[in-house]
């Protein structure tokens, strides 16, 4: 009987790393075209729909390098509610409405990389 309480305790902690497992998943998966490096001869029409598109893409391959590296900060665009429910260990959380606001508050010397998945 107290190995059944054991377990049910532990409920929560499993929807909660399941959770994270699947925004992590979902992370990987929008990301993961990217991964292939190589290119199609045209851009596909998604592609040619990406807002500011001189702005520099970064591979999940660096940019988990970066984080286990510390060579980068990293900034999580969704609101509070996202972010408290999971994010990258040592993010900090700046939603994509008060980043103007608060882009002092990130020194441009550093590698940023911003997410929102």
């Amino acid at each position: 009987m107290a190995t059944h309480r054991a377990y049910r305790s532990l409920g929560p902690v499993i929807l909660v790393a399941a959770g994270v497992v699947l925004i992590i998943g979902v992370a990987i998966w929008a990301i993961a075209p990217g991964l292939t490096g190589g290119g199609s001869a045209a851009p596909t029409a998604a592609a040619s729909n990406i807002p500011f598109p001189d702005v520099t893409r970064v591979s999940l391959a660096d940019a988990h390098a970066a984080w286990v590296t510390g060579s980068a900060v990293f900034v999580d665009v969704r609101g509070d509610s996202f972010y408290d429910t999971a994010h990258i260990p040592g993010a900090l959380s700046i939603s994509e409405t008060d980043l103007s606001e608060r882009q002092d508050q990130l020194n441009k010397d550093d590698w940023i990389i911003t997410y929102c998945t």
